[in-house]
């Protein structure tokens, strides 16, 4: 008899359930006023498992990832080095810490369409088994073994 493949909201709820007291990373969120200008304040927090982000309740896609820094005065090379300069900054601006990471532009997976046999984000079921595309170059990955993996990244 062959063996059913737990669904990837089971996975997760353990995967939340391993990952008590271990590190979390800031989520950000971009604001702008014309008093204070442009700012990434943070909103929560989440364990960062490469591709994914958890919150207590909540499946995110990871986007774009910056620790907070102030740029200082420095001489640029090229205008990409400034860009990401005046991001950390934002960050350190909208009240996270020096060095603290930030994670912005994330989106929220629909974790029941996957379980539904769906796809949202990175994850999908792929051959009836959860998957999650981990790399823009790379397949797809069992989400049971690729949390597993990151798990203890994360806590060694």
């Amino acid at each position: 008899m062959d063996e059913v493949a737990p669904p990837a909201s089971q996975l997760l709820a353990e995967a939340r359930a391993a990952l008590v007291g271990a590190p979390r990373e800031g989520l950000g969120e971009e604001r702008v006023s014309r008093w204070r200008g442009r700012r990434i304040v943070r909103i929560g927090d989440a364990w960062h498992l490469g591709v994914l982000l958890l919150t207590d309740t909540l499946t995110l896609a990871t986007a774009e990832v910056l620790r907070a820094a102030d740029p200082g005065r420095r001489g640029y090379t090229a205008e990409s080095a400034r860009e990401r300069a005046e991001r950390r900054a934002e960050a350190l601006r909208g009240g996270f810490a020096e060095g603290e990471v930030a994670h912005v532009g994330w989106s929220v997976i629909d974790v029941e369409a996957v379980d539904a046999g769906g796809a949202s984000g990175p994850l999908a079921v792929v051959d009836g088994v959860a998957s999650v595309h981990w790399s823009s170059a790379g397949g797809w990955m069992p989400l049971q073994a690729y949390l597993r993996e990151r798990i203890e990244l994360l806590r060694g």
